[in-house]
């Protein structure tokens, strides 16, 4: 029989705790129908109430306690080292989550074979969730959509199933409340299976420790560096799109412009082109510098990243391997539009007139520059990524009769001379 170890971390609730232990220790005989053992341990993270105390009644609860207060996702941690479960399970002590929907949680897991299953909140179950926190996590969603490229309806949820075969992908996790937010991304980016079954949610017993502000920068912050660290383009290439779309449309204003007759800027429109060609400058950078990490990302993790800008693997057919030719097209036209713009200055053209044909030589020059360099330092990582294989095969896979004209050789050397 397989086994579920349910954890839940607790601080300070002394007034909801053993509610929930009544109600998790009923969800025992449907988790044998479907051949599961329940384990049921709760970490008191620190609590200065009498949490500690009345979990200790009931002898069936194995009770871990931090002498000092360290944190959600540390509680949670803790509970899994001391898990003994195939199947581990987290659900917060405040009675918001559902302990009646474990079995259903654990039976996605098993049936579907789920590396982790979610609790969501936001699939359409009834829910009491407030309205600022509904917002933040709807956000927090899309968010993480956005950059992993998979739908995903709640990346918050303190409700889950995990396979504890799937526990070393999912780590390192933050101590706080982030925890969950960064356990999604890294369950995303690591492909793990993840389901998402539809719970209630309730409005909890006693004062919420959550804060809004605080804590949804928290969720921001984890979500973001997370992903990071598995697909840096997706993220800066995201970036670095909206930024050159901003230069684009600055340049169509000013084309606009030049085709209904207008020679001379104002200071307005001139602080526009400013910001234009600072965009369209930090846009290619952000490209090539996300390009450029995941290289390295891919070095540390020895194997290709997830998925490129749009959601394709970075090196099927990456953009970033048409970088040298690009680099050395924008860099001649550059450096043709500033001749040309030297030759027409000879020609009596004042300044007011080539100021903008100097200023796009420069910029597409800078460009050029950027892709190129850019392109030298991924063709070396790209090599660095491949030198591992490349020693494994010449030592390794070598032929069968390149070993044993290698050995007679070897003989013959070795033999002493008649």
């Amino acid at each position: 029989m397989l086994t579920l170890s349910v954890i839940i971390p607790a601080y300070n609730e002394e007034d909801g705790i053993e509610q929930v232990i009544t109600r998790v220790l009923s969800t025992r005989e449907a988790l044998q129908q479907i051949g599961v053992a329940l384990e049921f341990l709760i970490v008191d993270d620190g609590s200065r109430d009498k949490t500690a105390a009345r979990v200790a009644n009931y002898p069936e609860v194995r009770l871990i306690r931090h002498i000092k207060n360290r944190g959600y996702g540390a509680a949670i941690k803790t509970g899994f080292r001391h898990a003994s479960g195939e199947y581990l399970a987290f659900l917060d002590a405040d009675g918001t989550y559902p302990p009646e929907s474990l079995p259903d949680l654990c039976r996605a897991a098993i049936d579907q074979k789920g590396d982790m299953v979610v609790g969501s909140r936001m699939s359409g179950a009834k829910s009491q969730m407030p309205l600022t926190r509904r917002i933040g996590n709807l956000a927090y969603a899309q968010l993480l959509s956005l950059i992993g490229n998979m739908r995903v309806r709640d990346t918050t949820s303190g409700m889950r199933v995990i396979r504890r075969a799937s526990l070393k992908s999912l780590y390192p996790l933050p101590d706080g409340l982030e925890f969950t937010p960064a356990m999604s991304t890294r369950a995303l980016h690591e492909n793990l299976r993840v389901i998402e079954v539809p719970v209630p949610y309730a409005e909890r017993v006693g004062r919420s420790k959550l804060s809004v502000v605080r804590d949804g920068l928290r969720f921001t912050n984890a979500i973001v560096w997370t992903a990071l660290t598995y697909n840096p383009v997706r993220i800066l290439g995201l970036l670095s799109l909206l930024l050159m779309a901003i230069a684009g449309t600055v340049g169509v204003y000013v084309v606009g412009l030049r085709l209904g007759g207008v020679t001379e800027l104002n200071a307005w429109q001139l602080f526009i082109v400013f910001g234009a060609v600072l965009a369209t400058v930090a846009g290619v950078s952000l490209f090539s510098l996300g390009a450029m990490f995941n290289y390295l990302v891919a070095l540390f993790h020895k194997k290709p990243t997830r998925q490129g800008l749009l959601g394709k693997p970075v090196f099927a057919q990456p953009l970033e391997r048409h970088f040298g030719w690009l680099g050395i097209v924008a860099i001649l036209a550059g450096a043709l539009v500033g001749v040309a713009a030297f030759v027409l200055s000879l020609q009596g053209w004042a300044i007011e007139r080539l100021w903008f044909y100097l200023l796009a030589a420069a910029l597409v020059s800078i460009i050029g520059i950027q892709l190129f360099v850019s392109w030298i330092v991924m063709r070396v990582l790209e090599e660095l990524s491949r030198r591992e294989a490349s020693v494994q095969h010449d030592l390794v896979e070598s032929e069968p009769w390149n070993v044993s004209a290698v050995g007679i050789a070897e003989s013959e050397v070795q033999a002493p001379s008649a």
